[in-house]
């Protein structure tokens, strides 16, 4: 049978309201009674009903995830650290994949009601301030990334400009004079923020901006990599390095420079962003801005907690931390 509160409080001689304080997290609990009471949890192996306690507080136990693709690595491994996160808390998440256009991304929210979640993490693309005002104020959001909209909200994303720049400017340390960009998409904001350090880091070096080294990407696949850089290398000038946007779209990048015979990084450099599994694999392996997703997601999911439980104050905007990691495909034997 399950052991109850009534059980651990007569095991610990100290009332039920005792013992529920103890599991609910109250700080005005005797330190001698919260110790008697933790020894009896641990001797009776007492498990809270979540279910039960989110019925009496009025809520669902469940918090939503929103991201564009769950095939995309990144957000594969985010989505898993966002449900660890908010398992410690003893929490529920309910995922939903937008594919990255507002229709896809206006149901998402639409399943993602209050029927269901007590609130939401939601990384779009193309979401519109109208879309997130049609919620109400029933359903606490944060927002992951840059994407920009008109509307007072939580938001949690690494400084981009930054990033590009810190990986732009290594490949400009490296002695390299023809550093392309891979991923421009004027529909993306972070695409945005990541080309404007690309371009910041080309100054800083005192190198002149060529349009010819800057291959758009509708998506951030291998594939769009790949193809971005094959156009690179049949323009009138190839570059020596590339700069992707993300490390998707280095991998297919990777692969078109060594079909065609090209050595990276003698003679081409590559650099990522991300920090994906397959980076860590590939041959060479690659060089790539590693955000800090653990803390991305343990971030967003204290914040939206903390709205869930009725915290009133301006949006807040916390930045997470990114480090530069130099692989081989820009350190041969790094």
């Amino acid at each position: 049978m399950a052991v109850t509160l009534r059980d651990v409080a007569s095991l610990a001689g100290v009332s039920v309201k005792t013992v529920s304080n103890v599991v609910n997290g109250y700080a005005f609990v005797k330190a001698d009674n919260r110790r008697r009471v933790e020894e009896a949890l641990a001797a009776t192996g007492y498990r809270p009903n979540v279910g039960a306690r989110n019925l009496r507080r009025g809520r669902t136990g469940f918090i939503g995830l929103m991201v564009p693709e769950l095939s995309v690595p990144y957000f594969a491994e985010l989505t898993a650290l966002v449900i660890t996160a908010a398992q410690r808390h003893d929490w529920n998440v309910l995922i939903e994949q937008s594919q990255g256009t507002r229709a896809r991304e206006q149901s998402s929210l639409a399943a993602l009601g209050p029927h269901l979640i007590d609130g939401a993490i939601v990384s779009p693309e193309a979401l519109e301030a109208d879309d997130l005002r049609r919620l109400g104020p029933g359903v606490p959001l944060v927002m992951l990334g840059e994407h920009a909209v008109d509307f007072p909200i939580d938001r949690v994303a690494i400084d981009n400009v930054r990033a590009a720049r810190e990986a732009v400017g290594h490949l400009a340390a490296m002695g390299r004079r023809r550093i392309a960009a891979i991923g421009a998409n004027p529909h993306r904001g972070t695409a945005a923020l990541r080309l404007a350090g690309y371009r910041a880091a080309l100054a800083d070096a005192g190198l002149p901006e060529d349009n010819t080294l800057v291959a758009p990407a509708l998506n951030y696949h291998r594939r769009d990599g790949a193809q971005a850089m094959a156009a690179l290398l049949d323009g009138p000038a190839p570059p020596d390095a590339v700069f992707c946007f993300n490390d998707l779209l280095a991998l297919g990048a990777l692969r078109t420079l060594l079909a065609a015979g090209l050595r990276v990084p003698e003679d081409v450099a590559i650099v990522g962003v991300d920090d994906i599994e397959d980076g860590r694999f590939s041959t060479p392996t690659l060089t790539t801005v590693a955000p800090d997703k653990a803390q991305i997601a343990g971030v967003a999911v204290a914040m939206l907690l903390e709205r869930i439980n009725g915290l009133d104050c301006p949006p807040r905007e916390v930045t997470a931390r990114h480090t530069l990691l130099v692989r081989e495909s820009t350190a041969s034997g790094a």
